[in-house]
Order: C-alpha cells, then sequence, then structure tokens
C-alpha cells in the first residue's frame, strides 16, 4: 500500500468554524496542563467606537481567570504592541451605562472565564496573532513575568485593598480642587447674570438680530425666569376667575329657580282665595 502524500502541517494555525482561530496556552513552561484561546478579528460594524477600531481590534474567547488585562498585554506583545486590552464578563458595547464609580469604592470582580478585546497598533499585528501555529503554546507563568495564584494572590488582593494615607489624601485634594473650582465658576456666572439683571432694569437690555418677522429677546437666564412666572402668575389668576365666574353663574341659577317656584306656590294660594270667595251683599 503506498503511503499518503498528505502531510499534517504542524506549524500551520488550527481554524474552527466560525472564524476563530485556535491559541494554545500553558500557565508555566513545566505545565502538561493546556488551556486554548478562541480569536478572531473584530468585526462589529454597527459598534461606532474609537477605542475598538475595525481593523486592529483582536476578540478572545475562554480567557482564564489568572489571566488579568496587564497578563493578557504581555502575552499578546510578543505579535506587535499593544495599544489596550479590555476583559469583560460578556461580549458587548464598550459603553458602560452605569454610573462611574469613584477608585476607592470598586464592585468586586466575577469570578470566571471572561471575553477580551485587544486593540494593536498596528494592523499586522492582528495578522499574527491569527496566522500562529498551534503547537507552540504561550506562556502565561515565567521569571520575569510572575503570575501569583491561590494563596498567594488572595493575599496580594487583600494588601492592594488597602489605600494608603498619603495617596488617599491626594484624591481628596484633587477632589476639592475641582469642587472650589466649579463653584467659583458658578458664582462668577451668578454676579454676570445679576450686573446684566441691574442694566436691564435700568432700561438697557441686550437684544440681538433673529429670523425675519420675529421679535428678538434679552439673552438672560434671570429675563427668562421672570417671563415664565409672569405666565404662571397670568395663567393661576385667569384659572381664579374663571372659577369665580362658574360659581356666580351657578348662584343665579339656583335664585332664578327658587324664585320661579314661590311663583307657582303664589298663584296656587290666589286660585285657592278665589275658589273659596263667596258673594254676600247683605
Amino acid at each position: 500500500m503506498a503511503p499518503s502524500k498528505k502531510k499534517h502541517a504542524c506549524s500551520q494555525p488550527c481554524v474552527i468554524p466560525g472564524g476563530f482561530t485556535e491559541l494554545p496556552l500553558h500557565f508555566s513552561s513545566d505545565s502538561s496542563a493546556q488551556h486554548r484561546l478562541y480569536v478572531k478579528e473584530h468585526r462589529v460594524r454597527a459598534e461606532r467606537s474609537s477605542h475598538r477600531p475595525l481593523d486592529r481590534t483582536l476578540f478572545v474567547l475562554n480567557v482564564p481567570p489568572y489571566c488579568s488585562e496587564g497578563v493578557v498585554k504581555e502575552l499578546f506583545s510578543q505579535f506587535g504592541s499593544v495599544q489596550s486590552v479590555e476583559l469583560r464578563d460578556h461580549p458587548g458595547s464598550s459603553q458602560e451605562s452605569g454610573p462611574k464609580l469613584s477608585k476607592v469604592f470598586k464592585p468586586a470582580a466575577k469570578q470566571g472565564f471572561k471575553v477580551g478585546y485587544v486593540v494593536f497598533q498596528n494592523s499586522s499585528s492582528l495578522k499574527e496573532a491569527k496566522s500562529h501555529p498551534h503547537d507552540e503554546p504561550l506562556v502565561v507563568c515565567t521569571e520575569q513575568r510572575p503570575v501569583r495564584t491561590g494563596v498567594q494572590k488572595w493575599i496580594q488582593q487583600y494588601q492592594e485593598s488597602f489605600i494608603q494615607p498619603d495617596k488617599l489624601q491626594q484624591m481628596v485634594d484633587s477632589f476639592m480642587e475641582e469642587y472650589d473650582k466649579r463653584k467659583e465658576e458658578v458664582a462668577e456666572r451668578q454676579r454676570k447674570e445679576a450686573e446684566q439683571q441691574e442694566e436691564e432694569d435700568e432700561g438697557w437690555v441686550k437684544v440681538t438680530r433673529g429670523p425675519k418677522g420675529t421679535k428678538a429677546r434679552p439673552h438672560s437666564e434671570a429675563a427668562n425666569k421672570r417671563t415664565l412666572q409672569k405666565e404662571i402668575k397670568k395663567k393661576k389668576r385667569k384659572e381664579l376667575m374663571n372659577f369665580y365666574t362658574w360659581q356666580h353663574r351657578n348662584t343665579q341659577k339656583e335664585h332664578i329657580a327658587e324664585l320661579r317656584k314661590k311663583f307657582e306656590e303664589d298663584k296656587q294660594r290666589i286660585a285657592l282665595l278665589r275658589a273659596q270667595r263667596k258673594f254676600r251683599p247683605y
């Protein structure tokens, strides 16, 4: 029997259905267990975000829990310069719908496998990552890049959860500086509006040219508030006048009904007196 002419190319990338390429992953160089990452080019046309350019973003599935954003960045840096790395629990938009929390109060991170978005500086790095041979695994933990797991990782996270007093003081000082700056801006704006209001009270009103056929109005927040208050008072006064008009009309109707009732009673009394009257000449 003649041997088969087909040869298994071990140095070729392994592509699975869906357009994903398998990348083998070892935790350390002497580890026998093998993990697999599934990568492909990020091509979501509906997402118009500058954080994930379509020609330089690599979509990564099955990222293990011991791989942080820094570790993923170091792993893919061998294919080229990495601009940014983003790890999420589920695929989705880069825009966060929830409120932004302070750096001090961080929500507890979910433990489990994640999806990642790796943005390269050049598009050629993305092609090189997709063409990586599946018989050359990526190593997570090395001497230059040690990765802690288990109790050591828990101890490191516990120590990092404490904030140094000097760092916390810097954060508080920067927040108070921004607060004072915003407060000064508000006070300056109120002062300018008060000066403009005084000028308007003296008879000087700043107007601008508007569309043809329309009257120009003063561009002042205080003037707008005054006009709005006048409209509200006018509306309330009109409602009160309408209420009194309805009450007066209702009183007149009741008075007319009582007069008609009294008139009918008087007619009946007069008819009864006429029926009882008798002629007595003597």
